[in-house]
């Protein structure tokens, strides 16, 4: 769509760049594109997913950005809240296998619509077994994340099961931190913190195999969107090792488990293949360049216009705040437990570059953290997901990637953090 007509674009949010716009207040301004009030006023809609004109669904919303402009710290910027059409039409099941029933759509993909005799056009095509055109299709008909039932009792079930199996979590003896100001506007950007964040960390702990394989990852990556991230042969193999670390824990044993018994994975090399493509699959989050995946945006760290997006792991903010390249500002949230793995919502300027409101479970394994949000992306994906920590009611957000998919329209993780 350009920026001269309102196909695809009702409701969006003003961008001065644009020539004219096609939200509410443009008769106002007098400045809506020639066909706002036939596509987005109560006139025939040709928009995408069309019908429900200006409207904007959950999956539409662009997680790029500060991942506070998703829960109650929203800070209205329209660069992070940016709606994101999406490419598949709801007349398609391009992307939508096993999605769950809404009203607003015109056709369905989940195993009910046969029964009500609602699927889309292409609906066994693909995803009933027959051949895929999806982006990254590889075996059609596979169950997309969103096909099994799973209570949110079970969620709190498994996460406490994982919780209690992560041994290689640090102890107390292993990690002192120096906490200092709370923040009470997470927006001026004011360092109120003297001293680094970390006091102490026993780094013999990041000796053990998957610290060691964790940590080989995070200088694969280059932090700017729209630079390509194509990977190396080595840098391939070390994600299969890590991976392959990752399946020796009990934790991950636990998580393998329980979406086999769920019938998501018919095997744990199947189990594997999925956790490689859904963390390290690239996508593009600008210009078109391969520049992102799940694994980057939410255990390395991104910046895009100026902003951190992501980084949510608390051994990378340590390596890097001792090399001094991050600064710690504050915190506004200070977790329930009272022993690690714990919970930190905090402030902090990664070269520059300032990150409002980030949360990291502080202290937790390289393991916990992969299967803690690899079971909510794939329990709640786009919604957030109630765990339970040592008694404690957590909430997890995850996002999907909603531009391409991989195995008949399987989505990319865009991001997952701890949310209050």
């Amino acid at each position: 769509c350009t920026d001269a007509s309102c196909k695809g674009r009702c409701g969006e949010k003003f961008n001065k760049k644009n020539h004219c716009h096609c939200n509410k207040k443009c008769d106002k301004h007098n400045n809506c594109c020639s066909d706002y009030k036939k596509l987005c006023s109560g006139g025939a809609s040709n928009d995408v997913g069309g019908g429900h004109s200006g409207s904007t669904s959950h999956r539409d919303i662009d997680p790029d950005l500060n991942e506070a402009t998703h829960d109650h710290y929203s800070d209205n910027d329209p660069v992070s809240n940016k709606v994101n059409h999406d490419e598949h039409s709801d007349a398609s099941c391009k992307g939508r296998c096993g999605e769950k029933f809404n009203k607003k759509n015109h056709c369905h993909c989940n195993k009910k619509c046969d029964k009500h005799n609602n699927c889309c056009s292409d609906y066994k095509k693909l995803c009933s077994g027959g051949a895929s055109n999806d982006v990254g299709g590889g075996h059609s008909g596979s169950t997309s994340h969103r096909e099994v039932d799973i209570s949110n009792e079970e969620i709190k079930e498994v996460s406490e099961i994982l919780y209690k199996s992560d041994i290689n979590k640090a102890t107390e003896a292993d990690v002192t931190l120096n906490k200092q100001e709370m923040a009470q506007n997470t927006k001026e950007k004011d360092d109120l913190c003297e001293e680094p964040l970390y006091q102490y960390v026993n780094e013999e702990i990041f000796e053990r195999p998957t610290y060691k394989s964790f940590i080989s990852l995070l200088d694969n990556y280059d932090r700017r969107t729209g630079t390509d991230e194509t990977y190396t042969e080595d840098e391939a193999a070390e994600q299969d090792i890590f991976l392959k670390e990752m399946m020796k824990t009990n934790v991950m044993k636990e998580l393998y488990k329980f979406f086999h018994k769920k019938g998501l994975c018919k095997n744990d090399q199947e189990f594997v293949d999925d956790l490689k493509k859904m963390w390290f699959g690239l996508y593009s989050r600008s210009s078109g360049e391969q520049d992102s995946s799940g694994f980057e945006h939410v255990f390395v760290g991104e910046v895009k216009k100026g902003k951190v997006s992501g980084f949510h792991n608390w051994i990378r903010f340590y390596l890097l705040e001792k090399k001094g390249m991050v600064n710690y500002h504050s915190h506004n949230y200070d977790g329930p437990l009272t022993s690690y793995p714990d919970v930190l919502g905090k402030q902090f300027a990664w070269d520059g570059f300032y990150k409002e409101v980030g949360t990291q479970i502080i202290g937790s394994s390289p393991e916990f953290d992969f299967a803690l949000y690899t079971l909510c992306f794939m329990s709640r994906p786009g919604k957030k997901c109630k765990v339970s920590l040592d008694g404690h009611e957590l909430a997890i957000q995850t996002y999907e990637w909603t531009k391409s998919t991989y195995n008949n329209g399987k989505k990319f993780i865009a991001t997952a953090y701890l949310t209050f």
